[in-house]
């Protein structure tokens, strides 16, 4: 998977925001306002970086041990690091939609409601 397709699956999803809050290389996905998605813009391979349950963390960084890795630059019990060319579209998918789905389960419930309503 490239950059662009990942960037289409972020913004596709209900109350997404992209911006460049740390410097122009870093693309961040935000819910409401809250971070779900970083991408290394001039990093080879593409890679992303996705919040995850820490129990699947380490699941998915042993069945995939050198393509998903601890959250580069971020918090390695909650992040990862997944290189975008050599997982599965399909697993980049689901977890970018499970980065999404435990950002939103984490908001307070007023905003909850205002992303619903959207």
């Amino acid at each position: 998977m490239n950059v662009e397709l990942f960037r289409e699956i972020c913004l596709s999803k209900k109350g997404v925001t992209e911006t460049f809050p740390f410097d122009e290389h870093t693309l961040v996905f935000k819910v409401m306002g809250k971070m779900f998605a970083l991408v290394a813009l001039e990093r080879f391979p593409p890679q992303v970086n996705l919040k995850c349950d820490p129990e699947r963390s380490e699941m998915l960084r042993e069945e995939f041990d050198g393509d998903i890795i601890p959250g580069y630059h971020m918090s390695k019990k909650h992040w990862n690091t997944v290189f975008l060319e050599r997982v599965p579209k399909t697993l980049v998918e689901e977890l970018t939609q499970h980065s999404y789905d435990l950002v939103v389960s984490k908001m307070p419930k007023k905003l909850q409601a205002e992303l619903a309503a959207l």
